[in-house]
């Protein structure tokens, strides 16, 4: 064989593996989808069916005994709220940190991402009886706040590495025009690194739309969201796979359809600003 053969015989190999790989992460949402039409008898039919009458009982059945409108509304307003109260403070923060940098500040930055290894059980209670004596159980308020702390870190060093890239001659040049920080931040900064600050907010809803710890626990019909829902259908009886699968796609399916369409964006935001 030629190098060009062998070259394009990697080609295949490599796309083929990519598929396989593929398939198999996407395997599990496939069969959840395909449950979710199934019976409760069909769902645990052993070997699985794969082929069979398609039912629509399941998801008339989750419409009839909760208000899905309610959750899934619960979790926009949440997620996006968490994400608008996390960038206002990160944007500023990340601001003063690439362009005045001091001598602790990628330690500053380190130790907020060591944060997140702290597991949030280990804060539940403190944060469950702060929320209890402000009144803020089952409120709206308590989830948007929580969501903002545990995603800020990660939204402070993404924002950090857009903002370094932003040339320093560019800032230098509108302080001398007698620019003042606030107008530097949202008339060059942000417009400048708007891209960045889209993929780290698309990429912090996501975060903030699947974090299901602190909505279990600190709400319940009033402010819960779509994970809160997902976990209401477990039963001491047991899983009833086929309603179960049906829930997890009403509260999966928003989030996949965001994710998709912004797909772009949000591999720009995991990669740390590194790709323009």
């Amino acid at each position: 064989m030629t190098d060009k053969q062998i070259a394009q015989l990697k080609d295949r190999i490599a796309v083929v593996a990519a598929w396989i790989v593929a398939c198999l992460f996407f395997f599990p949402i496939f069969w959840m989808v395909l449950t979710s039409f199934k019976t409760e008898l069909q769902a645990i039919a052993v070997p699985p069916k794969l082929f069979f009458e398609p039912t629509l009982e399941n998801f008339t059945l989750i419409q009839d005994r909760t208000d899905y409108t309610k959750f899934a509304l619960n979790s926009i307003v949440t997620s996006v709220g968490g994400t608008l109260l996390a960038m206002l403070i990160a944007i500023p923060s990340a601001y003063a940190m690439a362009f005045n940098p001091g001598r602790w500040t990628k330690d500053i930055l380190m130790w907020m991402l060591s944060t997140k290894m702290l597991p949030a059980v280990g804060v539940l209670m403190p944060i469950y009886l702060l929320s209890q004596k402000l009144g803020l159980l089952d409120t709206r308020i308590v989830l948007v706040v929580i969501y903002a702390m545990i995603n800020l870190p990660i939204i402070m060093l993404i924002l950090f590495n857009y903002f370094r890239e932003i040339p320093k001659e560019i800032l230098e040049a509108s302080r001398m025009d007698g620019t003042s920080t606030y107008n530097e931040i949202t008339q060059i900064v942000m417009p400048l690194a708007w891209g960045g600050i889209a993929s780290t907010a698309l990429l912090s809803i996501v975060l903030c739309w699947n974090e299901a710890f602190w909505a279990i626990n600190l709400t319940a019909a009033d402010a819960g969201t779509l994970p809160a829902l997902v976990a209401s259908f477990s039963s001491p009886e047991g899983l009833f796979w086929a309603k179960l699968s049906a829930v997890s796609t009403l509260a999966c399916a928003p989030i996949v359809v965001f994710g998709w369409l912004c797909q772009k964006q949000l591999v720009q935001g995991l990669t740390f600003g590194a790709v323009k």
